[in-house]
């Protein structure tokens, strides 16, 4: 019986929340720049969500959740590398949440904030082999930067994709360079490593 190949798949996630309190108005949006192979190629899509009340925690989780089940809809099955510049969620997903779920889905010192979203993340992430990796945010790494402006536009305009759209990375990319940023970048490069 002969297997079909894994897909390799590299998402670049950020979130926004403006106001990022529950007390008053603060809406947020997060937004993946998702890419695969795409036969001899290379394919870009983008995908993003909103919500009217928020926080940047939820939205990393909620951005998470759902651009891993767009990609198991698209390919049931990826190995994906899934960077984000939220120590919440790479390090809630790497090094706290086995013990949350040894104790019931609690933290030692008492109820887990967000519950019901780690517990999605954790039934997403099972569909796909998943490398958590965490990048510095702000820090000039032009897909991060990418990522978030797609989710301040999301989180401003109340929008959302329905699921991966084309992606706009290389004209933004583009006047990025235009502008004298980014000129040795290799778009390509990071994809290309992971296969």
């Amino acid at each position: 019986m002969t297997r079909t190949p894994v897909r390799t798949v590299l998402v670049h996630a950020d979130e926004s929340c403006l106001g990022n309190d529950r007390s008053k108005p603060s809406p947020g949006g997060n937004a993946a720049l998702v890419e695969a192979h795409a036969g001899d190629s290379l394919a870009r899509w983008d995908f993003y969500e909103c919500a009217p009340q928020t926080t940047n925690n939820r939205m990393a989780l909620a951005g998470a959740i759902a651009t891993l089940e767009w990609i198991r809809r698209q390919w049931q099955h990826a190995a994906i590398t899934y960077v984000s510049d939220s120590e919440y969620l790479i390090k809630g997903v790497t090094e706290w949440l086995p013990a949350w779920k040894a104790r019931g889905w609690k933290r030692k010192g008492g109820p887990l904030e967000n519950t019901e979203l780690w517990q999605k993340l954790d039934q997403a992430a099972a569909a796909h082999a998943v490398s958590w990796r965490w990048v510095r945010g702000h820090a000039g790494h032009p897909k991060n930067e990418y990522a978030n402006v797609l989710a301040i536009r999301a989180a401003e305009r109340q929008q959302r994709s329905n699921g991966l759209v084309a992606s706009e990375f290389d004209t933004w990319l583009a006047n990025e360079r235009r502008a004298g940023r980014y000129s040795d970048y290799d778009p390509d490069r990071e994809l290309h490593d992971r296969t």
